[in-house]
């Protein structure tokens, strides 16, 4: 039986490149079929990354049969999951985040879950000397993710390790580093073409704060007035989005890669309640500007109080 290997939801970089090196790795290293597979339209980062380095859009599902064969990377969240995933064969997750709870198994299964700031670092680890083997466009990808997660090492979850790592992809490849990141960068900002329901999915996970159940919503730009400008419509659009998707708010923080801060939009005294008490900022009208603010895993989702 074939294994599918997948990420989370609003697939980014990491959970659309990956799958594809994992399911790489599995089927030519160690014998094993895998194919990758994505919960939905990769993100435009994604999508530039897939053309340049010549990889195959992998197939999107909906579900997961009963009994399938899977490898779940870059979560451990069932929400960020296909319906039905306990029903499935799981057998391995490779993750980088904090261990959220509810996913059940067959049995026994390999977890590894590291605080390194991408998956592709960890599965570079764990292919040891097979990453020699692997083709350019697998190398490749694996060093997208690791630029595109770590914020061209910007973010605050970006470890030596990760860095050690993308240097020796990128000089195995004689790829310029800042190059390419800023061409991911420069693709992750044109979000001409979404609507606002769109832009506010489209990196977009669900929580559950104090026992409000919150879409935490970001976009990581270089251009952040392209967003910015969309301000009233975004805010407007959010009360359908919450309602459609279950939940009680949606939060958008607008991350300047360049400045290295972010921008909540503030749409109602709820979240200026939740901002004030999580960032210890003042509120003065419909968003509010934090510094040094990068990382929803490790600087956001932490700190949120309701």
């Amino acid at each position: 039986m074939t294994t599918k290997v997948f990420g989370h939801k609003s697939p980014d970089t990491d959970s659309t490149g990956s799958p594809i090196a994992w399911a790489w790795y599995m089927t030519e290293v160690l014998g094993q079929p895998a194919r990758a597979a994505l919960l939905g339209e990769p993100n435009t980062e994604a999508a530039f990354v897939l053309k340049h380095w010549a990889l195959e859009k992998p197939e999107i599902i909906s579900g997961v049969a009963e009994g399938e064969k899977v490898v779940i990377v870059d979560t451990n969240n069932p929400a960020e999951l296909p319906e039905g995933i306990n029903k499935a064969d799981i057998t391995a997750i490779i993750d980088h985040h904090k261990l959220v709870g509810g996913l059940e198994t067959k049995g026994p299964i390999d977890i590894t879950i590291r605080p390194l700031a991408c998956t592709a670092t960890i599965m570079y680890d764990l292919m040891g000397d097979a990453v020699a083997k692997a083709p350019r466009g697998i190398k490749g990808a694996m060093l997208s993710c690791i630029l595109s997660d770590t914020l061209e090492f910007r973010s605050p979850t970006t470890t030596a390790h990760d860095k050690e790592v993308c240097a020796a992809l990128a000089a195995d490849l004689g790829v310029d580093m800042g190059a390419l990141a800023t061409a991911m960068f420069e693709a992750k900002s044109d979000v001409s073409a979404f609507s606002d329901a769109e832009l506010l999915r489209m990196d977009s996970k669900e929580y559950t704060v104090d026992g409000k159940e919150l879409r935490v919503s970001v976009l990581e730009t270089t251009a952040p007035k392209l967003v910015l400008d969309r301000k009233a419509s975004l805010m407007a659009s959010m009360v359908d989005v919450a309602k459609e998707d279950g939940a009680d708010q949606v939060l958008l923080f607008v991350v300047d890669i360049l400045n290295e801060e972010a921008t909540l939009l503030v749409p109602n005294d709820f979240v200026k309640t939740v901002a004030e008490a999580s960032f210890g900022c003042t509120v003065t009208g419909d968003s509010v500007v934090l510094p040094g603010i990068m990382s929803r895993k490790k600087q956001i989702i932490p700190a949120l109080k309701v």
